[in-house]
């Protein structure tokens, strides 16, 4: 099953279930959001969770783009990326956490056709302030699939106060033997599938008070779903990833987890790109020029005359259409194009602040942070230059 297939696979699933399909939005926030990139389904929701009607009614079903910077240095492992699709379903006090996660279990095992021998779930365990999940882990039991009590892995919330409440992760194993531990004990079980039942508002002493209404947010990463049912051990693998893992290592011999580094960063600059975004020394324009530096770093670690001039046009369209973006190919490679050349005066500027006699010996923590602050030099690119 490829991605189109699973994406279509999944909302129709929900379709039949009642759910409106709302469209996907940017990558960037709506105007006074002091977030800089959306990070998850829910986070354009926002005001519908906390209570304003949606105009498509109470069930929702959507595929959004994401954008995370807190892993970037897990980029390059199985499982993250920092530009991903989430699919995502919500209940507006309509139903609640069993159901939801009954019809992921039916969606999973018989629209996906997973082996429900090979699924675990997590469940909330209570602590001082809150009891147990009992719902979720009566309906887990009743299918039969393994629970694991967890108290802070399967609480969510979206900062220190606010709505909150237990949520239920499924896991899928990955392993070749036959299933064996916990979620939390053997890292063989990857997370698929997250269901958070909204019930509870955080008051700033900490407290918990009854949500007026009770919400459900649930949100599965469509490239991990992706790699694993097709068979795969790492998101860098499924379909959507093809034409990269084809054309990349033609253009440049790169270790493993190079190659993966370059592939993901080069590609979520086109998306950003293709957002609207351009780079700067501030805010999203920041992220996007790390973005690029820090993949143009690892590309020339061991050939300097390595360029993006060679980048196709194949790959930045491809990556245009999946993620239904209307820039030209042509613009997102001027705007990358001209990135490498600053990057290029940076780097010589770099090379003749590093000459001089202070900075010839071992660096100190202040040498890095007067290199960063005065010079624009980057940590990784200081050590990448005194490694030359």
């Amino acid at each position: 099953m490829n991605t189109d297939q699973i994406v279509r696979t999944f909302v129709e699933y929900f379709e039949e279930r009642d759910h409106r399909q709302i469209t996907g939005s940017s990558l960037l926030p709506s105007p006074g959001d002091p977030v800089l990139f959306t990070t998850s389904g829910m986070h354009p929701l926002t005001p519908y969770l906390e209570g304003r009607p949606h105009p498509l009614g109470r069930r929702l079903v959507n595929v959004q783009r994401c954008l995370r910077t807190t892993d970037l240095d897990e980029v390059g492992d199985d499982t993250h990326l920092t530009v991903f699709e989430m699919l995502g379903t919500w209940s507006l006090d309509d139903y609640d956490g069993p159901q939801s996660l009954d019809w992921g279990y039916g969606l999973l095992t018989e629209g996906f056709g997973i082996d429900p021998g090979l699924l675990h779930a997590t469940v909330f365990g209570g602590d001082d302030r809150s009891g147990p999940d009992t719902t979720s882990l009566e309906l887990w039991q009743g299918h039969g699939v393994p629970v694991e009590l967890t108290a802070e892995d399967n609480w969510w919330s979206n900062g220190p106060t606010g709505p909150c409440g237990p949520d239920s992760e499924i896991f899928l194993w990955t392993g070749d033997t036959t299933p064996r531990s916990t979620p939390t004990n053997d890292d063989r079980w990857v997370e698929v599938w997250n269901h958070v039942m909204m019930r509870h508002r955080r008051l700033d002493d900490g407290s918990l008070v009854p949500l007026g209404r009770h919400n459900v947010d649930t949100g599965l990463g469509l490239e991990r779903l992706s790699s694993l049912l097709q068979g795969h051990s790492s998101v860098f693998e499924c379909d959507v990833f093809e034409p990269w893992r084809r054309i990349v290592p033609r253009l440049w011999l790169l270790d493993e987890r190079s190659l993966r580094l370059v592939c993901d960063h080069l590609r979520s600059a086109v998306v950003v790109i293709g957002d609207g975004v351009r780079p700067s020394n501030t805010g999203r324009g920041y992220v996007l020029r790390r973005l690029v530096r820090r993949m143009l770093t690892v590309l020339r670690r061991d050939d300097p005359s390595r360029s993006l001039v060679d980048l196709p046009d194949e790959l930045v369209e491809h990556t245009l259409h999946h993620f239904r973006q209307n820039m030209d190919s042509h613009s997102v490679r001027e705007v990358l194009l001209e990135e490498e050349r600053r990057f290029g005066r940076l780097l010589e500027r770099g090379r003749q602040v590093l000459a001089r006699p202070r900075f010839r010996g071992p660096l100190r923590e202040e040498d890095f942070h007067y290199l960063h602050d005065t010079h624009g030099l980057p940590r990784d690119i200081v050590l990448n230059l005194r490694s030359q």
